[in-house]
């Protein structure tokens, strides 16, 4: 076998990973003056919850990525031209299971 160009990834981790890359792709398919906004929303959502959400905590990931799926099969509909992202003032803690 041929080394690996880094650490293996489990199946959740790869799951997060496409749903990022599918963003990105689906942001290609927007205007040009959409797409920034786009793909800066996605990147600030995807890099808090990588800092905010506990790795082990399988089950808020787990609806974390179906909530993603959903949002991205909306902004993949051509009636779709642009993506928002609000803030609950939600407190800052890690999501933890109890």
């Amino acid at each position: 076998m041929p080394p690996s160009s880094g650490p293996r990834l489990s199946g959740m981790q790869k799951q997060v990973l496409n749903l990022y890359r599918g963003f990105l792709r689906a942001a290609r398919s927007k205007s040009a003056e959409d797409r920034p906004k786009i793909e800066s929303i996605v990147f600030v959502e995807f890099r808090h919850n990588a800092k905010q959400v506990d790795r082990k905590n399988f089950i808020y990931i787990g609806y974390l990525l179906h909530r993603g799926k959903k949002q991205l099969d909306q902004l993949k509909s051509l009636d779709t031209i642009s993506l928002s992202s609000f803030d609950l003032g939600l407190p800052q803690t890690k999501h933890t299971k109890h």
